[in-house]
C-alpha cells in the first residue's frame, strides 16, 4: 500500500479478539517460544492461556492463587515454565504439564516486600529475574528443593518497572523510576575482576551494576527492551522514546550512545517498547510502542551509522 512520497505502508489486520475470560484490564501478555500460546495477565487476579494449535484461539486453562492483580507473565525459553507475579507481592513458578492444558504451581516466591511489577527469564536458562516497587530486582534459579533467590541486585532508589536480558543473558538492563535506566553484568565464581557473590551456594555467579543511564528522560522509565540487534529501547512517562547502543564494548565499564529519539512519540506515558525479533528490509529494525493514550505506534528504526 503507497503511503505518503511513495513509501510501503504496511497494513495491519486484526486477526482474532479473544474476549470473554477476564473481568478487568488484562495488564501483560507473552507468547509461548513455540508461538503456538498466549499467556494473559489481568487484574482480576488471573493468568490465562490460549493455545491456537487446531488454528482458532481457544483458552485452554485459567490459572488461579494470586490475591491481586497480576502484573506480568512470561515464559522460560523452553516454554516449560510460566512465571507471574502480583501486585499480591509474590511471583510463581507454573509447570506445563504433559498435556499443554494441565498447569502445577511449582512454587511461590515471596522475596519481594511490595508490588512486583515484573517478571523475566534468562533467554536459555531457567533463570528468572524480577523487578518491584521495593526498589530492587531479585535472580531466582531452580534448586533441588525448592528456587532459590541467589542474588539480589540493589541501586535503584525507586520502583523497577522492568528488566530484560541481553540477548546472550551475560547482562540485564532494568528500567526505574528514579528515571534512570542501569545495567548489571554477571560474573562467574572466581572472576579476575574479584566480585564476590552473597549466595550460600559458592557456585552461584554474582551480578554488579557495570553503568547507569541517567539524564535522558525527565520522568518515570516504565519500560525497555533488549533486542537481538544489540540496540536498547527505553519509553518514558515523558512521552519520548530512546534508542541506545553500546559505544564502549568494555564488559566491566561499557558505555552507550544515544542513536535514535522520538521526542513526542505519543500524547501521554510509554507503557512499552518492543523489538521484532526480525530484521526488517534494508538492515533496519522495527520498534513497536503503547501508551496511555490508547495507541500502538510501528517504528522503523534505521542501523545505526558506525
Amino acid at each position: 500500500k503507497p503511503g505518503a512520497g511513495g513509501a510501503a505502508v504496511d497494513k495491519w489486520v486484526c486477526k482474532a479478539t479473544l474476549t470473554g475470560q477476564h473481568s478487568r484490564t488484562i495488564r501483560s501478555l507473552a507468547w509461548s517460544p513455540c508461538g503456538m500460546k498466549l499467556a494473559a495477565g489481568s487484574f482480576d487476579a488471573t493468568a490465562t492461556i490460549w493455545d491456537r494449535s487446531d488454528g482458532d484461539f481457544e483458552c485452554v486453562a485459567t490459572l488461579e492463587g494470586h490475591s491481586n492483580e497480576v502484573k506480568s507473565v512470561g515464559w522460560s525459553a523452553s516454554g516449560s515454565l510460566l512465571a507471574t507475579c502480583s501486585r499480591d507481592k509474590t511471583v510463581w513458578i507454573w509447570e506445563v504439564l504433559d498435556d499443554d492444558a494441565e498447569y502445577e504451581c511449582l512454587a511461590v516466591l515471596n522475596k519481594h516486600s511490595q508490588d512486583v511489577k515484573h517478571v523475566a527469564w534468562h533467554p536459555t536458562e531457567e533463570v528468572l529475574a524480577s523487578a518491584g516497587y521495593d526498589d530492587v530486582i531479585h535472580i531466582f534459579r531452580d534448586d533441588p528443593q525448592d528456587w532459590l533467590c541467589y542474588d539480589t541486585l540493589k541501586g535503584h532508589e525507586s520502583t523497577v518497572w522492568k528488566v530484560a536480558f541481553s540477548p546472550d543473558g551475560n547482562e540485564l538492563a532494568s528500567a526505574s523510576a528514579d528515571g534512570t535506566v542501569k545495567f548489571w553484568r554477571m560474573y562467574m565464581p572466581g572472576n579476575p575482576e574479584g566480585i564476590v557473590g552473597t549466595s550460600a551456594d559458592p557456585r552461584d555467579p554474582t551480578w554488579s551494576c557495570t553503568c547507569t543511564l541517567s539524564g535522558y528522560h525527565d520522568r518515570e522509565v516504565y519500560t525497555l527492551d533488549w533486542g537481538k540487534n544489540g540496540l536498547i529501547a527505553t519509553g518514558s512517562g515523558d512521552n519520548v522514546i530512546r534508542v541506545f547502543r553500546r559505544s564502549v564494548d568494555d564488559p566491566n565499564a561499557p558505555s552507550y550512545e544515544l542513536v535514535a529519539s522520538a521526542p513526542a512519540a505519543h500524547a501521554e506515558d510509554v507503557n512499552a517498547v518492543t523489538w521484532c525479533p526480525q530484521p526488517q528490509e534494508s538492515g533496519a529494525s522495527l520498534l513497536a510502542s503503547a501508551s496511555d493514550d490508547g495507541t500502538i505506534k510501528l517504528w522503523r528504526v534505521p542501523p545505526p551509522e558506525v
